[in-house]
């Protein structure tokens, strides 16, 4: 079969790593939260009273800790001189303050004493504390399966640490290379081999293994661009192992295993904090939303019913986050109910469709159950629109990096959807533009961006005859 491959714009890339969300969290509100709470309870153990002077006190502190680091995957030794200096700037600048403002008058000398002492030492206990529950936690999940390409010395390492350290979170499955075991060098992998590197997306794919790490050396560029390309169509995330030995990386954050830096070319922009912040507008806004169009769901399930017998929602298979199989939500639009493995897209002056049907189709009407989709946490209101499973098996093998769209949850509405590309794509060339807006969607966004989709989406379903 000839393939067909998108030519993706360029893009200036910004590389970022983090903690994961509740982790990011607890790290940020831990720090000052136990400073305030040592100084409350050095205050009750002599005796005195916070009074305004106290609370004055516990505002600036918080304000001036706040966000406190994430230190639960430094070593003790570490965390300790940590938490020791980052304290020792935060009681200096209070003790300047203080000493400017003749107010130290205003508490016990043994309150502040106390706390001075104290803080750094409970600040270290919890650290390490939570590191513990880190470990014996990753310990009983240990959900991330990895497979490594490629086997010389960097390869070697790379497995090394995934195997001896815990807290990575990592199961190391092996690693691909077209090279013979006995060429592959001393220092290099010897065991765990599952093939050569065309065989590495098949594998990932029917393993659903979750992360891949390229360590091909720098001349192998010619495979690895066939390579990434092969591996773009599946939904692991996909890492460039660079030997970058005697080179000072300025800019750019990398993910870093045992010193290691790994360079993230096929990951979701939704890590550390902006997980959060996108999964708490999508509840927020859809329970909203739910709430005011309440009358318009039941008016359109009345009609629904009323147009043709049947089911009023229709509920269909769709590849969401990761490529996972989800049931979306849609009201039924047609006498039909094609949900296997093939579905015919919707046309203009579709004999499937019932009247009302084609009235909900082309104001997106029927699109407005998939709302309770996005407080199951199946899909969120702006994102990739979800297309059928059948759809999915074809397009990937014919429009380049189709399937890292599934890198994030599938949306009711999205940045191509208002650039026109809604409804049927009945050319290959549609396909290849929505999803060129989707990755570049991927790349580029913010709460904000979401908010402008949302507005705009309003105006394109009453202006736009696209779909049907």
């Amino acid at each position: 079969m000839h393939r067909t491959l998108i030519e993706l714009p360029r893009n200036r890339t910004t590389f970022q790593s983090g903690p994961q969300p509740i982790q990011a969290l607890v790290a940020a509100v831990l720090e000052p939260t136990l400073t305030v709470i040592v100084f409350l309870a050095a205050s009750a153990w002599f005796g005195e009273s916070p009074g305004r002077p106290g609370l004055f006190l516990c505002l600036l502190v918080y304000g001036m800790s706040f966000p406190g680091r994430d230190r639960f995957e430094m070593t003790p030794g570490r965390a300790a001189r940590a938490v020791l200096s980052s304290w020792i700037v935060v009681a200096g600048l209070l003790g300047l303050v203080g000493y400017a403002t003749q107010s130290l008058g205003l508490f016990k000398a043994p309150v502040l004493l106390s706390w001075a002492v104290a803080t750094p030492l409970v600040h270290w206990s919890a650290i390490i504390m939570g590191r513990q529950w880190l470990l014996h936690r990753r310990r009983q999940l240990r959900t991330r399966s990895v497979v490594v390409v490629g086997a010389g010395h960097l390869a070697a390492r790379l497995a090394r640490a995934l195997q001896s350290r815990p807290e990575l979170d990592s199961e190391f499955l092996g690693y691909f290379d077209d090279r013979s075991e006995e060429r592959e060098g001393a220092e290099g992998l010897h065991t765990g081999r599952l093939g050569n590197l065309a065989d590495a997306a098949a594998y990932i794919r029917s393993h659903g293994v979750s992360e891949v790490h390229i360590t091909l050396p720098v001349g192998a560029q010619p495979r690895m661009r066939a390579l990434v390309e092969q591996l773009q169509n599946t939904t692991a995330t996909i890492y460039v192992v660079p030997d970058v030995s005697g080179v000072s990386v300025i800019q750019g954050r990398l993910q870093d295993i045992d010193g290691i830096p790994m360079v993230g070319i096929c990951d979701t922009p939704f890590t550390g904090t902006d997980q959060l912040v996108k999964r708490a507008s999508d509840l927020v806004l859809a329970s909203v939303i739910l709430v005011l169009i309440s009358p318009v769901l039941l008016a359109v399930a009345i009609g629904v019913k009323a147009s043709s017998p049947g089911p009023v929602l229709f509920k269909q298979r769709r590849n969401g986050l990761n490529g996972q199989e989800i049931l979306v939500y849609k009201f039924r639009s047609m006498r039909v109910m094609e949900n296997g493995a093939v579905v015919r897209q919707a046309t203009r002056n579709d004999p499937r469709l019932t009247r009302f049907g084609a009235f909900i189709r082309r104001t997106s009407l029927d699109e407005l159950p998939q709302f309770i989709n996005v407080l199951q946490g199946r899909m969120s209101i702006v994102g990739p629109r979800p297309h059928a499973v059948a759809h999915n098996e074809h397009y990937c093998e014919v429009v380049r990096a189709y399937m890292a769209r599934h890198k994030v949850k599938p949306g009711i509405t999205g940045w191509a959807q208002i650039h026109g590309h809604r409804g049927e794509t009945d050319t290959l060339e549609k396909m290849q533009a929505r999803v060129e807006y989707d990755l570049e969607y991927l790349r580029h966004w913010s709460l904000a961006l979401d908010l402008k989709i949302i507005l705009r989406t309003v105006r394109v379903v009453f202006k736009d005859d696209s779909a049907y």
